[in-house]
């Protein structure tokens, strides 16, 4: 079984000189894939395959290719990993056909260390693979069914075939399924948080006036509507403009004094950890500027700040209700944000 994820398809001839880079490339289906990309015809729109693998082995099979470089790296290195991976700019397919043998396949311990293995083989290379278009990951039949016990003997009579869409089975470990839910959170979180409208913004002033609003000016409408009884109703509270943080963090960053670089989205970078080393640094900030005394972990919610900008979906509000009882308040979220910051400056909360 192999799950495949697809990007963009350009039409250009540049656009189609691509470039592989297959992740277990000594293995049977590597040294195939590896093959067929660089010794066939219809390999002419691959300019360039990476192989790689722990230990090279030689391979009379793939003799020495111009455009075929090998590397040599232990993937349970993340130091190691980024400092062979990093550098792969180029790499627009991605073929992950390898997995670590060192423990039984239904185990915490392989899920642990064939997570480790991709987890740092996708951080050194996804945020410099600024054109990749493609990941396949190989997986297999334990996909669908545990080998362990115990087995229902009364189903041996019964025949069918497992389908794409047959769901993930309940009991015990599974690295297959490990892998998949690492691949979705990698490619389908950060970028898109960041460069698409993925989440609603909440004034604190919109909730408030909405809050009044629904017990005040709202109250007859619905007594109405709802032919004289009183049933409670649900309102959604959002500012009513859709964003992306790509646009405004220039704008924030401008706001506070610092330079926000063009490429923020950083895969392994997490606010929470990032914020536990800087309790002495944010304490020199506040002795500096006279703030209020606060602590680092007060100052903001990090781990919010990690769930929101690597949320694997989409949440966005309807305002459609209220907008059609006649609640007409509405706020950007940059002025709102930027509002919020006078007023915590005004607070002597933040310099």
């Amino acid at each position: 079984m192999a799950l495949q994820y697809s990007y963009v398809d350009d039409n250009d001839d540049e656009a189609n000189r691509n470039v592989a880079i297959i992740f277990g490339v000594t293995g049977l289906v590597g040294r195939e894939l590896a093959k067929r990309l660089l010794l066939e015809p219809s390999s002419s729109n691959w300019k360039k395959v990476y192989g790689i693998a722990r230990n090279l082995v030689p391979d009379e099979s793939l003799p020495d290719y111009p455009f075929y470089h090998f590397i040599s790296c232990n993937l349970l290195s993340p130091l190691e990993t980024q400092k062979k991976l990093s550098c792969l700019h180029d790499v627009t397919h991605v073929f992950w056909v390898t997995w670590a043998s060192q423990f039984p396949l239904e185990t915490q311990e392989s899920c642990e260390i064939n997570k480790l293995m991709m987890s740092n083989a996708l951080s050194s290379l996804l945020p410099n693979a600024k054109n990749l278009k493609h990941v396949s990951l190989q997986t297999g039949t334990k996909h669908y069914i545990s080998l362990q016990g115990p087995f229902d003997n009364n189903n041996n009579n019964k025949f069918y075939y497992y389908h794409e869409e047959f769901p993930r089975i309940c009991r015990g470990f599974n690295f297959y399924y490990t892998l998949e839910d690492l691949l979705m959170e990698k490619l389908n979180g950060t970028k898109k948080c960041w460069e698409e409208n993925y989440i609603d913004g909440s004034d604190a002033r919109l909730v408030a006036d909405q809050h009044i609003w629904a017990a005040t000016k709202c109250d007859e409408d619905l007594y109405l509507t709802n032919g004289g009884g009183g049933g409670g109703e649900a309102f959604n509270s959002v500012n009513g403009f859709g964003f992306t943080w790509k646009e405004m963090w220039p704008i924030i960053g401008k706001k506070l004094g610092v330079y926000v670089p063009q490429e923020m989205v950083v895969e392994n970078f997490l606010y929470s950890r990032a914020m536990a080393e800087k309790q002495h640094v944010w304490e020199e900030i506040v002795m500096e500027n006279g703030l209020v005394q606060t602590s680092i972990e007060n100052l903001a919610n990090w781990e919010f700040l990690d769930a929101l900008f690597r949320c694997p979906f989409k949440l966005l509000g309807s305002r459609d209700k209220v907008d059609r009882l006649g609640f007409r308040q509405r706020f950007k979220t940059l002025n709102s944000i930027l509002y919020w910051i006078d007023c915590m400056r005004d607070e002597k909360l933040i310099p």
